[in-house]
């Protein structure tokens, strides 16, 4: 059974109906993963209302209920589990967490690890504007968890954007349309989450305590957008460990910069180009071999659309084609120093 046929089971609906002006977002999700008006089947519409600012407002809270919903089919759609961090914090209202396959750390030859671009949308979506407006399979990383299951590999599901405690309560988030309240987050009333404070931090936690102690030896990352610049970063605070444990990485339009952030280290520099490969939006057919003078630290290929948001949904056969490739020719070499560290300004310790 396809998991778009699994999500007629997670209902959106619900979602919405515990919310006072139920009636002002009458969406759901249609058998195709794709966001229609429940009356007129139309595409959400943003314009709703002649006040911009009550159409932010709603389209605020409809990507509210969207990382809702897409928890809910990390759990139930794809049998993820939620794992709570810091793991020595009891309370989990100031907690941060992220989604893992079951026996992800043990039993799995391979282990995919997604880690999404900046942004207000969390665990489980590539870009939250294009689930609204393109559908589940394009800005949800469903697909990619799905294929990577089919092919028997642990996944673990990073939530690098959730980094603040909302001390206001939930229900007036959701009576933005009725008053005033500063939604999702006013900073005024916001608190970081231990160990998830940033991307960087919350990406160095769960590779400390969970993904570097996997029995697997073949990691694999997916990084969109900001997320290759996260990547790198984890990359230059723990060389010697990364080097040894990832065997491929799939970066999709990556926003990191190796110059500024390997510093010239020789050693890394030539880890990136065999080990990572780029996918960026261009309108070349899919694959295509793509050249940027500046930016030539790994092969470098098209998603076959110039749509930044389409991009990962776009390239999804491609990089299993490319993982499956590396893991079949995977000769990591045993390090036997790890380069010297660079960027000490933001340098992060174990804890």
């Amino acid at each position: 059974m396809s998991w778009l046929q699994m999500i007629e089971d997670v209902s959106f609906r619900k979602l919405i109906d515990n919310l006072e002006c139920p009636e002002k977002f009458k969406y759901d999700f249609n058998k195709n993963g794709d966001l229609k008006h429940v009356d007129t089947n139309e595409p959400f519409v943003y314009n709703y209302q002649n006040s911009y600012k009550d159409n932010h407002k709603r389209y605020q809270i409809i990507g509210q209920l969207i990382t809702q919903y897409v928890y809910e089919l990390l759990e139930k759609v794809c049998s993820l589990q939620k794992i709570y961090i810091p793991t020595c914090t009891a309370d989990s209202k100031i907690h941060s967490f992220f989604f893992m396959s079951e026996n992800a750390l043990t039993n799995s030859s391979t282990l995919l690890v997604l880690l999404q671009d900046q942004g207000t949308f969390r665990a489980g979506q590539w870009t939250q504007s294009s689930i609204i407006h393109d559908g589940l399979q394009h800005g949800s990383q469903i697909p990619f968890i799905t294929m990577a299951l089919q092919c028997s590999w642990g996944v673990i599901v990073l939530n690098p954007n959730d980094n603040f405690v909302d001390l206001k309560i939930e229900p007036e988030c959701l009576s933005l349309l009725e008053n005033d309240a500063i939604c999702p987050l006013n900073l005024s009333w916001a608190v970081p989450k231990r160990n998830s404070s940033n991307p960087e931090e919350h990406t160095i936690y769960v590779w400390d305590h969970f993904i570097s102690k996997t029995s697997s030896k073949n990691v694999a990352f997916v990084a969109h957008g900001y997320g290759g610049l996260i990547f790198i970063n984890l990359l230059m605070q723990r060389t010697l460990e990364v080097m040894n444990k990832v065997y491929a990485v799939a970066l999709i339009d990556s926003k990191h910069h190796m110059k500024h952030q390997t510093q010239g280290n020789s050693d890394v520099q030539t880890w990136i180009w065999k080990h990572c490969q780029e996918w960026v939006s261009n309108s070349n057919p899919i694959d295509r071999s793509v050249g940027y003078l500046m930016k030539m630290d790994c092969p470098i290929v098209s998603t076959g659309s110039e749509k930044y948001n389409m991009a990962p949904s776009s390239s999804l056969q491609s990089i299993f084609k490319y993982l499956k490739n590396a893991l079949k020719t995977s000769n990591k070499d045993n390090f036997s120093r790890s380069p010297i560290a660079t960027r000490s300004k933001n340098a992060m310790k174990k804890n």
